[in-house]
C-alpha cells in the first residue's frame, strides 16, 4: 500500500480529544438566515449550511463557528404543471418532492441516488445517478433559478439568464452563500424499460467502451471477490408501461436498508474473516439476483425516486467515497479496480463489505466544477459498513484513482491532496476561486476542509 506521506492513517488505537463543537441553528424562515449571516450578528464564522448531512467529507462541518441546519425549511412552495417547474425550500427531501410531483403526473428530469438528501444539498453538492437522454448528469443541472443569501446576509436571486453565475452556484458546496429557494425544471412522467445482466469483470471490460457511448442509463454493482458485475440498464421505451412503485420500494429497501444492517450484524457476530466475507458475498449475489432481475423490469424517475426516506441517510450508516474516471479509459480501470481490491485485502486484511456502485455520467457543463465538464465519466463509489480500516482504504483508493486520472467531488471524495484539484479542474477552479473571493472576501463560509482547496 502506498500513501501520501503528509496524510495520517488512523489505526483506531488512539482517541483524539474532541473540540467544543460549533453552534447549530435550525432556521424556520429566511429572515433568520439573514440575521445570522449579518456581519453584526453574534454568531461566529465559519458558517456552513447543512442539509441531510450525507456528505462523505467534512464539507458541511466545522470544529467551531456556526452550522446552519436547513432541514426545517422543507416546504414545496409551488408546482407549476403548465410551466414544468417546481419551487421549493432547500430542506425538502428529494424523495418527498418526487412523491408530490408524481401525484400530479410529473417527475424530476434526472434519476439520482440518495433520495433522502435535501434539494439544497443536492444542488450545492454532487448528486448523481443513472441519468440518460436529455437528463443532466447531476441533480444541479435541473436548476432554473435560485435565491441565495450571500455571506454578508444579503438576499439575491439568480436567474437562468445569468448563466455563468448560475453555473458557479451549482456544485458550489455552500461557499457562495446559503441557498434559500430553488426552482427546478420538471416534466411529465416518462417510463423506461429496465434490463439486467450478470457478467465477469473481463466481460464487462469488453463492453465498457460501447456502453459509455450509447444513450442508456447505466448503474452497476461490482463484487471484486466473486468476479461478478451486475448491470442495471435503462432505456426510454414507448412500450414501457409500468409505473408500479412496490418493486422499486423493495429494491431500495433491500439495497439501502437490509444489506447494510445484515452486514453490520454479520461483521459483529462472525469472528472468522473468511467465513464472514463468503457469507456477505453470497447474500450480495442473491440480493442482486432476486431484487433486480425478478422484480424490476420497468419504471420511471418518479417510481425510482419515491422509495427512500429521511430515516435512511447514508451518512448515518455507511462509509463511502466516490471518484470519477474518464469513460474512454474505464475498460482498463474496472479491471485494475478488481486487482486493487484483491491486493489491498491481501496486504491489510481490509475490504469493503458492500458492493461497489458505479454510474455512467454523461458530459455535463451546467456547473463550473462539474467532474464531467469535458467528457463523459464513470463514477465508482466504494461503500462499507466497517469503520475500522476504512480511512486507510480511502487513502489507498484515492492513490488508485489519481493514478488512473480520477476526478474528485468535494462532498463525496475522501482524501484529496490539496494540490490535486488544480490539476484536474484547471482554469475552472481558478475562475471559481475568483468568484468566491468576490462574494466572500472575508472567508466567512470557509471551513478548514474547503480552505485547503479554495483559498
Amino acid at each position: 500500500m502506498s500513501a501520501n506521506p503528509i496524510q495520517l492513517r488512523r489505526s483506531s488505537r488512539f482517541r483524539l480529544h474532541r473540540l467544543s463543537g460549533p453552534t447549530i441553528i435550525k432556521p424556520v424562515n429566511s429572515r433568520v438566515i439573514r440575521d445570522v449571516l449579518n456581519p453584526d450578528s453574534r454568531y461566529l464564522p465559519p458558517f456552513r449550511p447543512m442539509g441531510a448531512n450525507s456528505s462523505a467529507t467534512d464539507c458541511t462541518s466545522s470544529s467551531a463557528g456556526t452550522v446552519i441546519d436547513l432541514t426545517c425549511l422543507n416546504r414545496i412552495k409551488n408546482i407549476d404543471a403548465y410551466g414544468d417547474t417546481v419551487t421549493v425550500q432547500p430542506g425538502v427531501r428529494i424523495g418527498d418532492l418526487a412523491r408530490e410531483l408524481a401525484a400530479q403526473g410529473l417527475e424530476l428530469g434526472g434519476s439520482h441516488d440518495l433520495m433522502s438528501r435535501t434539494v439544497g444539498g443536492a444542488v450545492a453538492g454532487a448528486c448523481i445517478g443513472p441519468a440518460f437522454g436529455d437528463d443532466g448528469a447531476f441533480f444541479a443541472s435541473q436548476v432554473k433559478s435560485i435565491r441565495v443569501i450571500t455571506p454578508n446576509g444579503k438576499p439575491i436571486e439568480i436567474r437562468r439568464s445569468q448563466q455563468n453565475l448560475l453555473n458557479a452556484y451549482r456544485l458550489s458546496f455552500g461557499m457562495l452563500g446559503v441557498i434559500d429557494e430553488i426552482t427546478l425544471k420538471v416534466r411529465p412522467i416518462k417510463p423506461f424499460a429496465v434490463t439486467h445482466r450478470r457478467c465477469c469483470f473481463d466481460q464487462f471490460a469488453g463492453v465498457a467502451e460501447k456502453l459509455s457511448n450509447v444513450d442508456v442509463g447505466l448503474k452497476f454493482y461490482l463484487l471484486p471477490f466473486r468476479d461478478r458485475v451486475y448491470l442495471d440498464l435503462r432505456r426510454y421505451s414507448p412500450a414501457a408501461r409500468s409505473t408500479r412503485r412496490i418493486p422499486w420500494k423493495i429494491k431500495d429497501w433491500g439495497e439501502s436498508t437490509v444489506l447494510p444492517k445484515v452486514f453490520k450484524s454479520i461483521n459483529r457476530i462472525v469472528p472468522l474473516a473468511g467465513v464472514r466475507y463468503r457469507l456477505i458475498d453470497e447474500i450480495s449475489q442473491v440480493t442482486q439476483g432476486l431484487v433486480n432481475n425478478r422484480l424490476v423490469s420497468s419504471g420511471s424517475n418518479s417510481t425510482a425516486q419515491l422509495s427512500s426516506t429521511r430515516k435512511h441517510d447514508v451518512a448515518n450508516s455507511l462509509y463511502y467515497s466516490t471518484w470519477f474516471f474518464p469513460a474512454a479509459d474505464f475498460a482498463i480501470v474496472v479491471q485494475a479496480y478488481r486487482d486493487f481490491c484483491l491486493r489491498i485485502h491481501e496486504s491489510s486484511n481490509y475490504r469493503c463489505d458492500m458492493p461497489t456502485v458505479g454510474f455512467r455520467i454523461g458530459r455535463d457543463t451546467s456547473a463550473m466544477l462539474s467532474p464531467s465538464f469535458d467528457e463523459p465519466m464513470v463514477a465508482l463509489r466504494a461503500i462499507s459498513t466497517q469503520a475500522q480500516g476504512w480511512e486507510d482504504f480511502a487513502i489507498d483508493f484515492g492513490d488508485f484513482a489519481r493514478h488512473w486520472g480520477g476526478v474528485p467531488i468535494f462532498n463525496q471524495t475522501r482524501d484529496i491532496p490539496a494540490d490535486y484539484p488544480q490539476q484536474v479542474f484547471g482554469s475552472r477552479l481558478t475562475f471559481f476561486r475568483k468568484i468566491r473571493r468576490q462574494f466572500d472576501p472575508e472567508n466567512r463560509m470557509m471551513n478548514p476542509f474547503l480552505s485547503q482547496y479554495f483559498l
